[in-house]
């Protein structure tokens, strides 16, 4: 009787993992640009698989795009009840229950969620559960939760995720949230701080504020959006200060401390010219750190492939999706 072993030594140290199961397209990430591609390869007649921990649509679907504006639209309905008056409505009383449209649009992008993975399944793409690493294999291997995959084409789209200092940089930074923790808040923060001038920033300014949490915007320079057009940069943060927004300019945290009453953040503040001066925000529910994002790639065991890098972390990739080793592709955020 002919015997197969499927018993591997994978490259995590002593732990017994089967043969790579193969196919002809493996990829890693089951967001936007993973999902599309998944799909046009099975068209094709690939036989494909998608690698995913969490949820299926990425972070557009999860915590970003989608649910960012279902809280900009509520934002934009509080600002018409302020409104209602001028234009002959009579609408005393308003109340903004913030757990009611957390439940709305967790519900929503649940549906979606679930759409994206009928989709696979109708187009007869596997779907992986699990966190997905390389392997110290010659040839390009792939294991999650101990068992191992192989195929000729492997696609990275891992996206990416929210920066945040290290307590090593900031001390208490980690008392802080980022744009993915905005979207687990339970209730409004009475009292928030939002760290950066780029356009997440100021969405979770603006939204915040508008829906009454009463909002400070701390930013590096004198202006937010510093890469967009002057115009833009310049009216948008008179608009965030008008809107009742304290917009703290030349500025930077330089420790966060927890205190019975919220976190306490001490501020520096330093003008061109100008000695730096020292303030701390007390009783603050909601520290958010919205100072960049970067490649999602820390548990893929880059360094066992031949890719190359830019100073970021990000792959670098030709026109054509493809990286410095064949058969590896990577498109979106990570890339």
């Amino acid at each position: 009787t002919l015997f197969r072993s499927f018993l591997l030594s994978s490259s995590s140290g002593g732990v017994m993992a089967r043969a790579p199961r193969l196919f002809d397209y493996l990829v890693i990430g089951a967001g936007s640009g993973g999902l599309a591609s998944a799909r046009r390869a099975a068209e094709y007649g690939a036989k494909a698989a998608v690698v995913e921990s969490g949820r299926l649509g990425g972070t557009c679907v999860n915590v970003g795009c989608v649910p960012k504006k279902v809280m900009w639209n509520a934002a934009v309905h509080s600002e018409y009840v302020h409104d209602h008056a001028d234009y002959g409505f009579q609408a005393s009383d308003v109340k903004f229950d913030w757990r009611t449209i957390k439940e709305k649009r967790d519900a929503y992008v649940s549906q979606l969620n679930g759409i994206y993975e009928n989709n696979l399944k109708k187009a007869r793409i596997e779907l992986i559960r699990g966190h997905a690493s390389f392997t110290s294999d010659p040839e390009p291997v792939l294991e999650v939760g101990g068992q191992c995959y192989k195929a000729p084409h492997i696609l990275i789209a891992t996206g990416g995720r929210p920066s945040i200092p290290s307590d090593t940089e900031i001390p208490g930074a980690s008392f802080g949230i980022t744009s993915d923790g905005f979207f687990q808040l339970e209730e409004l923060p009475r009292r928030s701080v939002i760290v950066g001038a780029g356009y997440i920033a100021v969405e979770m300014a603006g939204i915040l504020s508008a829906l009454g949490s009463q909002a400070t915007l701390l930013i590096r320079q004198d202006k937010v959006l510093r890469t967009f057009d002057t115009m833009i940069s310049s009216n948008c943060t008179q608009e965030l200060e008008n809107a009742g927004i304290e917009v703290w300019k030349y500025s930077q945290v330089k420790s966060v401390t927890k205190s019975p009453g919220g976190l306490e953040i001490r501020v520096m503040s330093v003008g061109p010219g100008r000695k730096p001066s020292f303030n701390t925000i007390p009783d603050v529910d909601c520290l958010l750190w919205a100072i960049g994002r970067e490649p999602n790639t820390k548990e893929l065991n880059l360094d066992q492939l031949s890719l190359d890098l830019d100073e970021k972390g990000h792959i670098k990739v030709d026109e054509f999706q493809n990286t410095s080793q064949k058969g590896i592709y990577a498109v979106g955020d990570v890339c």
